[in-house]
């Protein structure tokens, strides 16, 4: 007889091997041994593809966790990603109590010549301009805060008196407000009172006569469409960080990125930058082709363009900017590009024929012209512009129908768009202002004025 030991990895089998001449069955001992071995190998493969499929499952983890990790690195925003927007407007200045005593005056000489008492206005953007009363600093209620300017002849000069009408359990409050004027007076209404009622008896106690001008008669008056260079300055400088703003979000966006993404990284860019009352519309693809949006959260594809139009306030003065843009990775139609680029062309035929003394309807019919006869008549559905300033939207307006006159110191939007619907919508938006020389300056010139190109906004 003899021993043998064979060994299998971490087995070892010892087998008995016998003489030929023994008297033991050694078939039995063969199957036997046959047995083992198959045994032995199927436990083997078990061990194997067990350690195979742990290591395997392992790995994945590991895998998803690392693109999780890359993803999350690559494409969450780093605060200091927006540092450098912080500084663009560090050295804007609100606008000046003399600026304002300017306003009054001015307003008060108008009052005068047209035989009127007085103008009266709540807060928002006209209270802001003549009395720095915005919404953002009393909030409009039931209960009315009326700022009111009347003329009064001093010394063969009409100057501005300002009288702020408040409800009395606020008065001290009212009084506290940062009101331009000479000799701001204040007169307070009970709550049983109607303050309007106690407006006339403060007009009455003043002897003055005339119609009394209310907000709503603004555009009577045509002050705020004029800009000065201090409200130009901010106008642009709101402008300018905007367009940064948006290309610095296009930095931090990839495919498969949601428009909610987008909205929640342009919101933290214009804070960053300074912006108050911020806004922003993110609309991919198909979803650019309604102006205003679908309510939907759609991820971007690779042959989407995205559409963001974006602004907010720098001291009460508002920024409106709109790019239609792609990214490196993308994939865009031809169709589509070729559209971006007459777009474009509108934008810039418009620009050239905005000047001093030029309609406003006629600076909406040269883009119009031009995109109808690039075969999209229909497909440019609404107005070319709007005026900016302390409102977002205010008149003069650039649109059909209208016998308005650009004059030097009118800011409007230029944007021109094509909306078909289920395809594409491409919108361009810059804002501009009329110069001294008549000539129109787009408000985003110190950082490159209109978009360059799909790729670069």
């Amino acid at each position: 007889m003899q021993m043998v030991t064979v060994s299998s990895h971490s087995e070892r089998l010892s087998l008995i091997i016998m003489e030929p001449d023994s008297h033991v069955d050694t078939s039995v001992s063969r199957k036997e041994i046959a047995q083992t071995f198959v045994t032995s190998k199927v436990t083997r493969n078990l061990l194997e593809w067990r350690l195979f499929f742990s290591l395997a499952i392992c790995a994945t983890i590991f895998y998803l966790r690392f693109l999780t990790n890359a993803s999350h690195k690559s494409h969450s925003v780093d605060y200091d990603s927006w540092t450098g927007l912080a500084s663009h407007c560090s050295d804007a200045q609100p606008i000046n109590g003399s600026e304002f005593l300017q306003r009054q005056d001015k307003l008060a000489k108008i009052l005068y010549d047209n035989g009127a008492s007085a103008y009266i206005a709540e807060p928002g953007a006209n209270a802001q301009y003549f009395g720095n009363i915005s919404k953002a600093t009393w909030h409009l209620s039931e209960r009315p805060l009326l700022l009111m300017i009347f003329p009064a002849l001093e010394e063969a000069n009409i100057v501005a008196k300002v009288t702020i009408i408040t409800p009395a359990f606020e008065e001290t409050r009212a009084r506290h407000l940062s009101v331009p004027g000479f000799d701001v007076s204040y007169v307070s209404w009970a709550e049983d009172e109607d303050p309007y009622t106690v407006a006339l008896h403060a007009l009455s106690a003043l002897e003055v006569e005339g119609p009394i001008y209310v907000d709503g008669m603004m555009r009577y008056f045509i002050l705020r469409a004029r800009k000065s260079q201090a409200e130009l300055d901010l106008l642009r400088c709101a402008n300018e960080v905007t367009v940064l703003c948006i290309r610095a979000v296009q930095a931090h966006m990839f495919i498969g990125i949601r428009e909610s993404q987008v909205r929640v990284m342009i919101d933290e860019a214009l804070a960053a930058a300074g912006l108050t009352e911020r806004w922003a519309l993110v609309l991919f693809g198909e979803n650019a082709a309604l102006p205003h949006g679908s309510g939907s959260d759609r991820a971007l594809g690779k042959s989407d363009f995205i559409l963001i139009d974006a602004g907010g306030l720098l001291f009460e003065y508002n920024s409106d900017v709109t790019r239609t843009f792609m990214l490196h990775d993308s994939s865009i139609p031809l169709e589509h590009t070729t559209i971006w680029y007459d777009v474009h062309t509108a934008q810039t035929l418009a620009h050239i024929a905005a000047r001093e003394g030029v309609n406003t309807s006629a600076v909406d019919k040269v883009a119009r012209d031009w995109l109808d006869g690039r075969g999209y008549k229909g497909y440019f559905t609404h107005r070319l512009g709007h005026g900016i300033g302390l409102e977002d939207h205010e008149a003069p307006y650039l649109r059909g129908g209208t016998d308005d006159i650009i004059r030097t110191g009118n800011a409007f939007s230029n944007e021109p768009g094509i909306y078909i619907e289920g395809k594409v919508g491409i919108r361009l938006e810059d804002c501009f202002y009329i110069d001294g020389g008549g000539n129109a300056v787009f408000l985003t010139k110190g950082v490159g004025g209109q978009a360059r190109s799909p790729l670069y906004p």
